[in-house]
């Protein structure tokens, strides 16, 4: 454990209590993608098959099943809830999620560091992580007016990211062998994916106007 990954994990945390926060007290979710939210669940529950069978500690544990359960919480809000699902915008949030599925789970079966079901499954979390914001960038896009909380945990989450990086730095530099390509590459090509999105967030800071993406 570093600074980086402390608020790498932090900062995570904080994306999901927002999210969660705009859920549950203003009863909407306006603006969030359910396929994102969807790939999200699912990376969390192929990620942490171990979580009763493999304790590391229980910083490590209780981290695991508060994701767990944020994620597949959020789904349930935006598909039954009888209040929140009527803000889910179905129109617009048409990007096809299930097509990022299967060609991870082949690049996973073809590149991974163990080839083992818990391996295999770790790094096909990994990979489709990398690109299950792509369906929550479209809507943002396709709505372009974006409220102060779906901004905040669109940011948060890709703030996140970047921490990471930070933090694998870090642990190369003071480590010895700390090499992982394939949690290095993806992480990477996560945070590439925030790039547009983290431009126009500081202009409209800066420029103290509400964030919109341009179509």
């Amino acid at each position: 454990m570093n600074i980086f990954r402390l608020a790498g994990d932090m900062t995570h945390l904080a994306s999901v209590l927002v999210l969660l926060l705009k859920i549950h007290t203003i009863k909407s979710c306006a603006g969030v993608s359910l396929k994102t939210q969807e790939l999200y669940a699912f990376v969390f529950a192929c990620r942490y098959l171990d979580i009763f069978t493999n304790y590391v500690s229980l910083y490590n544990t209780v981290m695991k099943l508060i994701f767990l359960g944020s994620s597949f919480s959020i789904v349930w809000y935006m598909r039954y809830h009888k209040v929140v699902r009527r803000s889910y915008d179905k129109d617009q949030d048409t990007f096809r999620h299930y097509f990022l599925i299967l060609p991870c789970l082949v690049l996973a079966l073809l590149i991974n560091e163990k080839f083992t079901v818990k391996e295999v499954m770790w790094t096909f979390s990994l990979y489709l992580e990398a690109v299950a914001i792509l369906p929550q960038l479209v809507l943002l896009q396709r709505t372009r007016n974006i409220d102060n909380l779906t901004g905040q945990y669109v940011f948060l989450l890709g703030a996140y990211r970047g921490l990471y990086i930070l933090n694998w730095i870090y642990r190369y530099f003071t480590e010895p062998h700390f090499v992982h390509w394939i949690t290095w590459i993806s992480g990477l090509v996560q945070t590439l994916l925030y790039a547009d999105f983290f431009y126009y967030y500081f202009q409209s800071w800066k420029n103290n106007q509400k964030l919109h993406l341009p179509a």
